[in-house]
């Protein structure tokens, strides 16, 4: 009897439209034979969970032929990344009211005046806020803060290795655009002339789109821009290039390496917004576009010490950038300083009908020093485990004039949310699977994508179904948990708020906390030396926020900032 490889059987279609069906068809390509039995149903069973009779079988075996019939017709339909499946996510509950409009508008605190300092390493970490300053007034040139940043990248990034498409030419040439609009007169607000790094999960004319997956590293240079690049450039913003993503939004490994925190780069920088949270804390770029899934913007930065605003589902444009999880994927900044994701917020804001869970909603922010009249959640078991970086946080959150009020995450379980998130984006790149090009991975671990997007192949119809059902309950319980609060804050993982609230699309803001002793952490699976000497390295708290709240959550943030007066602290590199 011939021995079927895994990829036979998956290019014959042993994976199927459930895991009954997908169990069967791999049985019986083992077995030589072209029908379904009741003995291969029975097989099935067990890794669908459910126990029929034989009578059963025999009457479902006409019922799962037409299925895998069905599913041949469907493997055989093309199906790009760019294609949304028609049912789309709604964070709002009805019922509800929910902010509307379209405009934006910001209003940054007053900086005192300040002469350029002599100093590059200290233009490139000044906040977005000062640059713009600096350059509204003549005192800088876009042209200048460029160049800074690309003699960083070219002396730094060998040691980070934080990005993948370097785009000096194109860098230039807009700095130069906006060097010129602004000696003219016209000055497009604060962006106008400020360097960036963009996530390579998204479309830039002139690069090609990576995805930092090594089956597609040598995709075509793009000849378009994305949404959000298209937002930044009528800011005024200056692309610097592509900055590392983990491979298909997972990680901070990529096809080329392991991103690298600056603050101590003998470890990872952790993922998937990898590039973009190193490049920011290392002074490689003003502020940087990220994404999140489950915890691609809040994990970095807290290994990394930046600031991330992870925007309510909807609210920016993913239209150029890959599909990982349609009903999850989420699009927001990152920098040094809380305020300065308040100002690429107010760019980045608005509907776009390229994308279908695009909404139109306002976006308003203003700084805030009064907060009696605001109500701040927190949990005080939360403080247990707390590191003493994240204890000093919440003192001085609890102590900023908020009224403080007792706030518990629904008792609903989490875990089942997470097989949606995977079942999604096995299907975003089936055709990997499919090929085996999956092999080609750089990551290949049993958590890594090729082994989870195998593996929930068997997931069945139903259960996904009924998974989707648990997370409109996550949404009911959450915007009852909510109810009368304007604000949470706590720990970004042990709080448990990570899973359901990217499920449920609410806002959240991670932002520096202080800083710890560690030791480096785990790289390609090889363990430092147990005498590896300790690094200082970054802490983050969390704060979230009812749907479409994300100007309240900044402008707290902002205050907590200042407080803690520990986001200026630098890596040496």
């Amino acid at each position: 009897m011939k021995k079927n490889t895994r990829r036979d059987l998956l290019k014959i279609g042993a994976a199927g439209l459930t895991g009954l069906a997908a169990a069967g068809r791999a049985s019986a390509q083992e077995e030589g034979a072209g029908t379904m039995t009741p003995a291969r149903i029975a097989e099935a069973e067990k890794l669908a969970g459910v126990a029929y009779t034989e009578a059963e079988r025999e009457q479902m075996i006409p019922t799962i032929e037409d299925q895998l019939t069905a599913i041949q017709q469907l493997r055989a339909f093309e199906k790009p990344n760019s294609l949304a499946p028609a049912q789309t996510f709604d964070p709002r509950l009805p019922g509800k009211t929910y902010p509307t409009g379209t405009e934006s508008t910001l209003r940054t605190a007053d900086l005192p005046q300040r002469p350029v300092p002599a100093d590059e390493a200290d233009i490139a970490f000044a906040p977005v806020a000062q640059q713009a300053a600096w350059i509204k007034a003549g005192l800088l040139r876009s042209r200048q803060l460029t160049d800074i940043y690309l003699a960083r990248i070219e002396r730094l990034d060998p040691t980070l290795h934080a990005w993948i498409t370097v785009m000096p030419d194109r860098a230039r040439a807009e700095a130069d655009a906006a060097d010129a609009e602004i000696a003219s007169g016209f000055y497009r607000g604060p962006l106008h002339g400020i360097p960036y790094g963009l996530k390579d999960l998204f479309d830039a004319k002139g690069a090609a789109t990576t995805w930092g997956a090594a089956p597609y590293k040598n995709t075509p240079v793009k000849d378009e821009d994305c949404t959000i690049v298209q937002k930044l450039a009528g800011a005024g913003a200056v692309l610097l290039g592509k900055t590392t993503c983990g491979a298909l939004a997972y990680g901070d490994i990529w096809f080329g390496e392991v991103t690298r925190n600056p603050f101590d780069p003998r470890e990872g920088s952790s993922g998937s917004s990898a590039g973009s949270a190193s490049s920011v804390a290392g002074g490689l770029c003003a502020f940087a576009i990220g994404t999140e899934t489950l915890g691609s913007l809040v994990s970095p930065s807290h290994r990394c010490g930046g600031s991330a605003l992870r925007p309510t589902f909807g609210r920016v444009s993913r239209a150029g950038g890959m599909a990982l999880c349609w009903s999850l994927d989420k699009v927001g900044p990152m920098a040094r300083s809380v305020e300065d994701l308040a100002m690429v917020m107010w760019a980045l804001n608005g509907h776009d009908s390229a994308d279908a869970s695009s909404l139109a909603t306002s976006f308003s922010y203003a700084p805030m020093s009064d907060f009696s009249g605001l109500k701040l959640g927190f949990n005080e078991a939360w403080r247990e485990n707390a590191t003493e970086a994240e204890l000093t946080a919440f003192d001085r959150a609890l102590a900023l004039g908020a009224e403080v009020v007792e706030f518990r995450l629904p008792e609903l379980p989490s875990a089942p949310l997470v097989q949606q998130l995977l079942a999604e984006a096995a299907a975003a790149f089936e055709e990997l699977t499919l090929s085996g090009q999956d092999d080609l991975m750089v990551w290949q671990e049993e958590a890594a994508w090729p082994n989870s997007f195998r593996a929930i192949r068997f997931l069945t119809g139903v259960d996904l179904i009924q998974i989707d059902r648990l997370r409109r309950r996550w949404m009911q319980d959450m915007e009852a948990a909510f109810e009368g609060v304007d604000l949470v804050i706590g720990p970004n993982f042990a709080s448990g708020m990570l899973t359901p609230t990217n499920f449920t699309g609410h806002p959240c803001l991670v932002m520096r906390a202080g800083f710890q002793e560690t030791r480096p952490r785990t790289i390609f699976g090889a363990e430092q030396a147990p005498d590896a000497a300790p690094a200082q390295t970054p802490v983050a708290v969390s704060l979230w926020a009812p749907l479409f709240e994300e100007a309240k959550l900044l402008a707290f943030g902002a205050a907590l900032e200042q407080e803690l007066g520990v986001a200026d602290t630098r890596p040496v590199l």
